[in-house]
């Protein structure tokens, strides 16, 4: 099929502006100035809704056992900026770390089902230091467990989305935490910083911090020479492919810096500015001072369902668009019609969240079905008006909406 039917055949679900627009349309617009590290440390310290991450290296002994004191000093922070009118979600690791200590062993065990009875443990004593700490500030806090189902799982998502929100307006810190107890390998975060990117989308945050064990964001290794610390980075999509970063060294966390990168990649792109620093830094921080390392976002932000869909929910199968329907698609304005799909693959239902492939197998854009699996080879290839003549108007409608479509 050509470029020109498979646009034409698109117009009517088209338009200049709106949902679709945020997938490509990036904060900084033409003649407008690229926002400079002074006004991303403003906007962070004027956040009404902040996320904060702290890894598990942050709130631990050289031993790996929970370390109260630096715990108490996380809680400090976290309550003069709650003090001071803004809300806080805390994303926090460290129930493995606090539980195997009590449990007898001297590092982190490496055999998933020790880890969660670590855990077990560890999560009811990680929350009791955190109630008794938040609490010299009569400030409350509540547990909130989660898995990566709760965020690929619309309704899960959107469960997750009212309880925090709630939680929020009642005056409660959610602390936040994988349920590393249930969870298992095929399906789970990996790493809270990722976590803390996607909560920060869920309550549709103003700002995310991450807290770890050094101080910013450098150009290699803290402990090779000539290593520097990143004060700001404008573009964190476009602007990190010289900079050497390494995996946790820690021994009682899970992530690196990479993931941190990941984090903040994610925030960025949801429109959500973003500071990496130490724990010791967090109060600094979130007053906006120039410690660490500050991210710009570089995009509007999106609806929280666009957001799902792009960061969270998980592909159940692939439809294939051939090149006019891609071409459209890449311009951020198109619905997928049947006319422009030649393929499908996997089995899923209308509302699951699928990729979209070129013909040669690429992903293109990810998006929620307009139709069962088996429903579509059916209407492969054909306008809206054969769909109407053959098989009813109620067929007549998008393979994939362009509200509920976004590139990858």
């Amino acid at each position: 099929m050509s470029d020109t039917s498979v646009v034409d055949e698109t117009d009517k679900y088209t338009q200049e502006s709106g949902a679709a627009s945020d997938t490509a349309g990036r904060t900084v617009g033409a003649g407008e100035l690229a926002p400079t590290e002074a006004d991303i440390r403003r906007q962070i310290a004027g956040a009404q809704t902040i996320v904060v991450k702290v890894g598990s290296s942050s709130l631990t002994s050289g031993a790996g056992h929970l370390d109260t004191r630096k715990l108490n000093a996380i809680a400090v922070a976290l309550s003069h900026t709650i003090l001071s009118g803004a809300r806080v979600v805390l994303v926090s690791s460290g129930a493995v770390a606090a539980g195997f200590g009590p449990l007898g062993f001297v590092t982190r065990p490496d055999d998933a089902s020790t880890r969660q009875a670590a855990a077990a443990v560890g999560q009811g004593i990680l929350m009791a230091q955190y109630e008794a700490a938040f609490a010299h500030f009569g400030v409350r806090v509540g547990q909130v467990l989660m898995t990566a189902f709760d965020t690929i799982r619309s309704s899960h998502y959107h469960n997750v989305q009212r309880t925090l929100r709630r939680m929020l307006e009642l005056g409660v810190v959610p602390i936040v935490n994988e349920n590393d107890t249930l969870v298992t390998s095929e399906v789970r975060f990996g790493d809270n910083d990722r976590l803390s990117a996607l909560v920060a989308n869920i309550v549709r945050a103003d700002a995310l911090v991450l807290l770890t064990d050094v101080d910013g964001l450098y150009t290699a290794p803290p402990s090779e020479p000539g290593a520097h610390r990143i004060s700001f980075v404008p573009d964190v999509v476009a602007e990190l492919d010289g900079i050497k970063v390494g995996e946790s060294t820690s021994g009682v966390g899970t992530g690196g810096m990479v993931t941190k990168l990941e984090a903040a990649r994610i925030a960025a792109v949801s429109g959500i500015p973003c500071v990496l620093t130490s724990a010791a830094d967090a109060g600094p921080a979130l007053m906006g001072d120039p410690v660490g390392t500050a991210f710009a976002p570089v995009r509007h932000r999106g609806t929280s369902r666009r957001l799902w869909i792009r960061f969270a929910s998980n592909p159940k199968g692939t439809v294939m668009a051939d090149a006019g329907a891609v071409k459209a698609i890449r311009g951020g304005r198109a619905s997928l019609l049947a006319a422009g799909t030649v393929g499908v693959d996997g089995v899923f239902s209308a509302g699951d969240p699928i990729w979209v492939s070129d013909e040669s197998g690429h992903h293109v854009a990810k998006g929620l079905a307009g139709f069962d699996s088996d429903e579509i080879p059916q209407l492969l290839g054909r306008t809206s008006q054969q769909l109407t003549r053959f098989l009813g108007e109620e067929y007549a409608r998008p393979v994939i909406h362009r509200d509920n479509l976004v590139l990858v």
